[in-house]
This record gives structure tokens, C-alpha cells and sequence, in this order.
């Protein structure tokens, strides 16, 4: 391991329990195999780390879909790698860590943000789909939103039941968000907002009917779309997040933190926006206090003036080239019927790395 990586992996060690006090570790589900089991396993819920009591007793009460959340926050983690693939920090997790993503998220950034995000989208995601594919003898398909059927189609298949999934996401995710503090404010706001993109993405899917495909009955469906359009949804509100800032006031319960946008000039952030209140560090440099792994020996394209080009992405140091062979199938050719032959060759790239 490189040593500034390493010396990185001890720090963050260091101040783990200083991370861990107000993390979602229950995100760790997303990495832990043995989690796999736990729609036959009840017992397992115990095991699960940082659950509260209502997480745990939900948990026990709908063991089934369980797995679901699991995969949930697996599908968020890998949206998450995938849109900030070329950015400084690009959603590194760290093995063998409750924090799984380090002292990344233990401050109010735009990261933050999308994370909480993408991860409660991620949930409701998985949840509903599940539930579509009967895996889940406490769900099914929605009967509720189905209306008249419209000209030329009918209503056939089973329609996901976003709704379901939502609901499981919100109970479930935002159960430790019950501080009377800015953060869980902000969390709760950014798991809604995740939340609330699945919703605003259902949209008809139809499948025709007749002879040679000629479509004179088609069947439609609501459907959730490729999680993929959820994560470049998410992505463009990370970009455009709201910056607030924290007001204190008092309420029967005591000291209650709440959240106002920053620029009155603005508009002001709605249930869809992503909303954070503190700066994010630049990432250029291993930090163990802010979990930053900087950006040495990131891969960079040098033919690109955005944040993945290398004079962004490398802060200014500079960047190494090397050639690289690489196997590919090429000269493929189709033959009838129905098989395709390729060729196999070594081809030379150019790999730009940053100092």
C-alpha cells in the first residue's frame, strides 16, 4: 500500500469514534455478505450495527424485506461511485470500517447530501421492485393508482408500488433522525428528496399485443425507471444544492436547530432540492481529518477542461503518461446463422495519472 494511503487508514482509524457518533452505520448493510440471510434469519437484525430501537424493531417486524434494504443501500453506494467517477472525491468506501465512507460524512457538505440521497432513493428503489417480483408476501403490485385505462392500451402486468417503498425507506432510514438538530433536519430533508425523485420518475410502460408485432392491443404498467436516471437526477440537485444556514430557537421540547437558505436573493430550496451547510474540502490531498484520500495516481483525461481533466482532478501538480497494452476483440465478422467470430488485438493506450 502506498504510504500516504496508509498513514490515511490510520487516522481515520484514530478518529473513528469521533465519526461513528453521528453516522448512519447501518449503511455497512450494503457490504456485509452475511446480511444476504436475513428474510429467513431474525435473529441477525441484532447484529446489525448502529440500528436504533426502531430500526431494530422494524427490522424483526418485516424481516422479508430486509434484503431489500440491504441491496438498497448497495445500489445507492454504486450510483454514487458511478456519478462521481471523475470527480475528487469519488465515493471511496473503506473495508473492514462501520464508516464506510470515513470522516467524509461526519460534516454537512454537498457530499453528504447526495449521499443520504441516493441512499433512501436506493432503499425505495430496491424495496419496490422487490415487492414487484413477489419475493415479499407482505407487498405485491399497486391497485391504487391505476385510473381508466387510456386510448388504444389497457391496464396489464404489475405496477410497482412506489409508495411501498417509499414508506419502508422513510420509516426505516429516517428513524435516527430525530434529533432536534441541524443535521438530522438536514438529513431527513435530503432522504425525502431521494425519496421523492423515485416518485417523480414512475411513468407508463407498455408492451404490445398482435400479430407480427403489430401492437393491436398493448398492455400497460407503472414502472419505476433505470436507477440510472435517478443518479444523474440526484446529480444535477448535488450540483445546484441549496446552502443554508442554522437558526436556533425555542420550543416546549427545548433548543430546537432549524434550517434557512443563505441568500435571500435566491430561491429558496423546495422538497426536491438537496440542502447542506457546510463547506466541502477540496480533496486535493490525503487528509485523516477530513477522510479526503486526495487525488495521486487518480486516472485522468487529459483531453478534458472539466473536473476529470487532469489539470482539475491533479490541483495543479501535474501528470504522469504511460503506454498501455491492451486485448480486445476486433475484425469481429457475423455468420449466418447466427454466430459472430472475432479476432483478438493488442492495442497501445495512453494512461494519464495525476503526480
Amino acid at each position: 500500500m502506498e504510504p500516504h494511503l496508509l498513514g490515511l487508514l490510520l487516522g481515520l482509524l484514530l478518529c473513528g469514534t469521533r465519526v461513528l457518533a453521528g453516522y448512519p452505520i447501518w449503511w455497512s448493510l450494503a457490504l456485509g455478505q452475511q446480511y444476504t440471510s436475513l428474510g429467513s434469519q431474525p435473529l441477525l437484525c441484532g447484529s446489525i450495527p448502529g440500528l436504533v430501537p426502531k430500526q431494530l424493531r422494524f427490522c424483526r417486524n418485516y424481516i422479508e424485506i430486509m434484503p431489500s434494504v440491504a441491496e438498497g443501500v448497495k445500489l445507492g453506494i454504486q450510483e454514487c461511485q458511478h456519478q462521481f467517477r471523475g470527480r475528487r472525491w469519488n465515493c471511496t468506501t473503506i473495508d473492514d470500517s462501520l464508516a464506510i465512507f470515513g470522516p467524509v460524512l461526519d460534516k454537512a457538505t454537498r457530499e453528504s447530501a447526495f449521499v443520504h440521497a441516493i441512499a433512501s432513493a436506493g432503499v425505495a428503489f430496491a424495496v419496490t421492485r422487490s415487492c414487484a417480483e413477489g419475493t415479499s408476501t407482505i407487498c405485491g403490485c399497486d391497485s391504487h393508482h391505476k385510473g381508466p385505462p387510456g386510448e388504444g392500451w389497457k391496464w396489464g402486468g404489475c405496477s410497482e408500488d412506489a409508495d411501498f417503498g417509499v414508506l419502508v425507506s422513510r420509516e426505516f432510514a429516517d428513524a435516527r433522525e430525530n434529533r432536534p438538530d441541524a443535521r438530522s433536519a438536514m438529513n431527513k430533508h435530503n432522504n425525502e428528496a431521494g425519496r421523492t425523485t423515485i416518485l417523480d420518475h414512475m411513468h407508463l410502460k407498455c408492451k404490445c399485443h398482435g400479430l407480427s408485432g403489430s401492437c393491436e392491443v398493448k398492455t400497460c404498467w407503472w414502472a419505476q425507471p433505470d436507477f440510472r436516471a435517478i443518479g444523474d437526477f440526484l446529480k444535477d440537485k448535488y450540483d445546484s444544492a441549496s446552502e443554508m444556514v442554522v437558526e436556533k430557537h425555542r420550543e416546549s421540547r427545548g433548543w430546537v436547530e432549524t434550517l434557512r437558505a443563505k441568500y435571500a436573493l435566491f430561491k429558496p430550496p423546495t422538497e426536491r432540492d438537496l440542502v447542506y451547510y457546510e463547506n466541502s474540502p477540496n480533496f486535493c490531498e490525503p487528509n485523516p481529518e477530513t477522510g479526503s484520500f486526495g487525488t495521486r495516481d487518480r486516472t485522468c483525461n487529459v483531453t478534458s477542461h472539466g473536473i476529470d481533466g487532469c489539470d482539475l482532478l491533479c490541483c495543479g501538480r501535474g501528470h504522469n503518461t504511460r503506454t498501455e497494452k491492451r486485448k480486445e476483440k476486433c475484425h469481429c465478422i457475423f455468420h449466418w446463422c447466427c454466430y459472430v467470430s472475432c479476432q483478438e488485438c493488442v492495442r497501445i493506450y495512453d494512461v494519464h495519472t495525476c503526480k
